[in-house]
């Protein structure tokens, strides 16, 4: 049972150890051994975002108060220079997490995705041709929220229940069919509900041929063949998953928002927080029910 906080860090810890002993030899590098291990440091970042903590500044001044949990704590730059080395684990940790959700298992999937803006809209044009530019940042529209945005798309691929099985992050002006494509051709076996971008039919073919990956969406207004109504609101109402978990990687993990300064600090945080999704998920199942707690508080709403 998770009651309290130093619960939370302790079963989050166990979960981090148990990974980090499968991914330990694959992951070595020079140097003497930090006394803050890798174990600990990713814990404290996944932990961190579980809490709202998503700045290294307040991260680090929360943890301050916990030393009798975690005493050997690195200083912040060398807390986000390990977290940057570190992010490939991270996923890595993400991915083995995943395999110990049975409903992670689901063959019903869906696909969208979230505005991931690196400035502030109205400083890009002093920005012209900044590092970020370099990294394929660049101006996109966001149809769904009427906005454009400077940076990036995150797409996503999330069961039915909830479970976040990839990802892909692509420039803001890539087209959404084109990314998708390139996130679905790393999967085999699915049925996957997308939106009127990814209406495509030589994709959806090419797909279930390849892939044995069927793409469901509804037609367009204009188009001869419809659906029927009844349909239609089956298919809109199982696509309500994507709103709720893009609504938690909003509102409780803060995704959207960008504190990092580089672009491998962008990518670090994003792994983070999906990865942290995951954990509180993990959490969940492992634990049952009705020992969840709201998230920023212990642990992370069931998912749907």
């Amino acid at each position: 049972m998770i009651t309290s906080f130093e619960d939370l860090c302790l079963w989050t810890y166990v979960l981090i150890d148990d990974c980090w002993h499968q991914l330990a030899p694959l992951d070595r590098r020079p140097g003497p051994k930090s006394v803050c291990s890798d174990a600990e440091l990713i814990t404290m970042a996944l932990i961190g975002e579980c809490k709202g903590w998503h700045e290294e500044t307040v991260l680090l001044s929360e943890w301050n108060q916990y030393r009798d949990l975690f005493p050997h704590q690195p200083a912040r730059t060398r807390f986000n220079r390990r977290r940057r080395l570190l992010q490939g684990a991270i996923n890595e940790v993400r991915r083995l997490l995943l395999v110990s959700l049975d409903f992670a298992q689901d063959r019903q999937c869906v696909i969208d995705s979230l505005p991931i803006p690196v400035i502030r809209f109205h400083l890009v044009p002093k920005a012209a041709k900044t590092y970020w530019q370099t990294h394929g940042a660049c101006f996109g529209k966001v149809p769904s929220k009427s906005i454009t945005i400077f940076g990036y798309k995150l797409y996503l691929l999330v069961t039915q229940n909830g479970v976040i099985l990839d990802f892909v992050l692509a420039p803001a002006n890539v087209m959404e069919l084109q990314a998708g494509v390139e996130l679905l051709d790393e999967h085999t076996d699915l049925q996957v509900r997308g939106d009127k971008a990814f209406l495509s039919a030589p994709m959806q073919e090419r797909l279930l041929v390849e892939n044995r990956l069927q793409v469901l969406t509804v037609p367009r207004a204009n188009q001869r063949v419809q659906l029927p109504a009844a349909h239609v609101r089956a298919f809109n109402a199982a696509r309500q998953i994507i709103e709720t978990v893009n609504s938690q990687l909003t509102e409780q993990f803060g995704i959207e928002v960008n504190h990092a300064q580089s672009f491998a600090g962008l990518t670090a945080r994003m792994i983070t927080k999906l990865t942290a999704h995951t954990l509180c998920l993990s959490l969940n199942r492992l634990l049952g029910a009705a020992n969840v707690l709201q998230i920023k508080r212990l642990a992370f709403p069931t998912p749907i």
